[in-house]
């Protein structure tokens, strides 16, 4: 539980007796490669911290014939389909472990229970939003603004070790780019 009240800490900067008891609330979980936490339609029921792997949240096109890679999770961040778990519709996306993976999670009934224990909730949390938020915007901008060669530098920035462990066909699309494309880009900077 070190891992998760590290990045609780770092994300909303608990005293340790409230991050102790948040982080308690979490429980471990494992996922196997291929596995899913959540399909498409299902009602999201927990939020997970990854500790270790890679998980592809994705949904399909208007046709329904082509995957479009939304976002992939990897150690250190949280993974959830936000408006299912927090409205309570089904989820528009599907969560895959691209690797085996090693994860925190915390039921929604748990999440729930967090303002009761912690007496600043309802600030750390609209806090984290915002940060969520701004990473969002973020990366809108930067999908919008940078050419292929500038949005491969940043993700490799972020996180290098992603290119080894997840499939070229999900890091174009989550990039918003063919798998032709990245791969001469690629070739292009290695060169």
């Amino acid at each position: 539980m070190e891992l998760i009240e590290k990045y609780l800490d770092t994300y909303f900067g608990m005293p340790g007796r409230d991050l102790s008891s948040m982080a308690q609330l979490f429980e471990e979980k494992t996922l196997s490669k291929d596995d899913f936490l959540l399909k498409l339609d299902q009602y999201s029921q927990q939020l997970c911290f990854v500790k270790k792997g890679f998980l592809r949240m994705y949904a399909y096109d208007q046709s329904g014939t082509k995957e479009i890679t939304h976002w992939i999770a990897s150690q250190g961040g949280f993974v959830v389909e936000i408006s299912s778990f927090t409205f309570d519709t089904p989820s528009r996306f599907n969560i895959q472990a691209l690797t085996d993976c090693e994860l925190y999670s915390i039921s929604k009934e748990k999440y729930n229970q967090i303002d009761t224990l912690i007496p600043n909730w309802a600030m750390l949390e609209k806090l984290f939003l915002t940060k969520c938020f701004i990473s969002m915007e973020n990366r809108i901008f930067n999908q919008l603004s940078m050419s292929a060669e500038e949005k491969y530098r940043d993700l490799l920035g972020q996180s290098p070790e992603i290119f080894n462990q997840v499939p070229l066909q999900y890091l174009a699309s989550m990039l918003g780019m063919t798998p032709e494309t990245l791969s001469r880009v690629r070739r292009k900077l290695i060169s």
